[in-house]
């Protein structure tokens, strides 16, 4: 071969082999970037060519499809959808996806790994592919019964309940919510649709998931943990030992009296008296006769300072670390800056009727593959002991009292035993915007387990201020939540 003709062979060759490495680096080193690039619209269109799986409550879907026109053949629709969006979250061919939606895209859309060998057998008989399904832990009975008392109540707020022996999130409901099938699609109305629900244009912000990512004072309700520091680190070793509280009692550093909410009987009240009728002297006194360092142990143990992941995250719960004396009385009241999401409550209160251990929560049960067949099991795990089982059942008979003969009676359901707190949080400054109203309960079955831990808030802006209050609000959906669950399992 004469030098001319070896320098362009040279030079295709070069040309071939380099043509050959683009090739496999888009192919190898680039294939997920540009998969997941929101200009390429050809994934978007392989995305909505075919219907996604559904997710499962009681057996049944709570998810659907509709064909549509234009590139994306399908999009989708969601049964009760403003009911089920805290736990659903929402895909759309515009805007995306959320919540469980988006974290179990891969089965849904048929596209996880996890299908790999089911995808390949697809493909080699010419058999279309097909999504997997998320079947949930959600009670279907008890996510009614949160959600209509939230909207009979007509205040925005959240509900959440939890199984204590497995975790298990029975109940996650938030108002005001929206429903997902109105922003699925990617037309006009989608849009229009999408604009109302932003905070900007709506201040009542009806996509917040108000159960897992708004945090509040708890007010009251963060007693039953200040009461589960002091059993766990021997500060009193019964519910109806006498307690050193004077009335008053001035804040440690200050000069300011730590007033109780009326005439109530406070001074050297036992544990049981005091949260019957809800004391902030004992309680802020017990807070700083225990020390930051202890309290903050205490509520670590039950989940704050945490995010937590059910799979959705959850906003961690605040418990701070190098406050003041006084501040730590307050801290443990559930005021000053200490604040909780709904679902941070109901584990509180879950671990309480678990005799003293916390399961971590979640609400997937199950993924499955299209053919049913299953891809993941989630198997109860413990969190933590927060506190032992003779402490729990010591704060048990507390709580059962509250509910008997205290600020808690609204949640007295026939023939079954239920333990409960009340709380009515401080909000905006000086105390100055209505207060929230909490309420934290569980019910005992005969057996003495406990198949249902509940946790409300309510935020009624609109509400007369002397008429707000955890008893009067919220215990009666609770109540409500309590009775779905118990009589789902009879």
């Amino acid at each position: 071969m004469n030098k001319p003709l070896r320098r362009i062979a040279i030079f295709c060759g070069l040309l071939v082999l380099t043509l050959l490495i683009r090739d496999n680096w888009l192919q190898y080193v680039q294939a997920d970037e540009l998969k997941e690039d929101e200009h390429n619209r050809r994934v978007a269109i392989e995305r909505y060519a075919s219907p996604r799986g559904d997710i499962i409550v009681d057996g049944k879907a709570i998810t659907g499809h509709a064909t549509t026109e234009g590139d994306f053949k399908y999009k989708r629709t969601y049964k009760d959808g403003a009911m089920w969006a805290p736990v659903t979250g929402y895909v759309s061919q515009a805007f995306g996806a959320t919540q469980l939606e988006s974290i179990d895209d891969g089965i849904l859309t048929g596209n996880d790994d996890r299908l790999f060998f089911r995808n390949t057998l697809d493909m080699i008989t010419g058999r279309k592919r097909e999504g997997g399904n998320v079947v949930t832990t959600l009670n279907g009975a008890a996510q009614k019964a949160a959600y209509d008392g939230l909207k009979k109540q007509g205040a925005k707020g959240a509900v959440v309940a939890i199984e204590p022996s497995t975790g298990k999130i029975l109940s996650m409901a938030s108002y005001p919510s929206y429903d997902p099938t109105s922003i699925a699609g990617s037309n006009d109305a989608a849009g229009e649709a999408w604009n109302k629900l932003q905070k900007k244009n709506n201040p009542d912000d009806p996509m917040l998931n108000r159960a897992l990512r708004e945090v509040y004072p708890p007010g009251s309700t963060f007693k039953v943990v200040t009461a589960a520091a002091a059993l766990e680190h021997g500060k009193y070793d019964s519910a109806d030992e006498k307690t050193d509280s004077p009335l008053p009692w001035t804040m440690p550093g200050t000069s300011t009296e730590l007033k109780n909410e009326g005439n109530i009987p406070c001074e050297d009240a036992t544990l049981r008296e005091a949260l019957r009728v809800s004391c902030n002297t004992v309680f802020g006194k017990l807070g700083y006769d225990l020390g930051n360092d202890k309290m903050l142990e205490t509520a670590k143990k039950f989940g704050f300072t945490e995010e937590q992941f059910v799979p959705v995250r959850s906003s961690a719960s605040v418990f701070s670390e190098g406050m003041n004396d006084s501040q730590v009385a307050l801290s443990s009241i559930g005021q000053y800056n200490t604040a909780a999401t709904p679902l941070q409550m109901a584990m509180v209160t879950s671990a309480i009727a678990n005799n003293g251990t916390l399961m971590k929560p979640y609400m997937v049960d199950e993924l499955q593959g299209p053919g049913l067949d299953t891809v993941e099991k989630t198997e109860p795990e413990e969190m933590s002991e927060p506190l032992s089982a003779d402490n729990a059942q010591i704060l048990q008979s507390m709580m059962e009292t509250v509910v008997e003969d205290g600020t808690g009676t609204n949640a007295k359901i026939d023939g079954v035993k239920v333990g409960g707190k009340t709380g009515t949080a401080q909000h905006g400054v000086d105390n100055s915007e209505n207060p929230y109203a909490w309420f934290i309960s569980y019910a005992k079955a005969d057996d003495g387990s406990s198949p249902v831990a509940v946790a409300v808030v309510i935020e009624d802006e609109n509400a007369v201020r002397d008429d707000i209050s955890g008893g009067g609000l919220a215990a009666p959906i609770a109540k409500n939540v309590m009775e779905a669950v118990i009589d789902s399992k009879k």
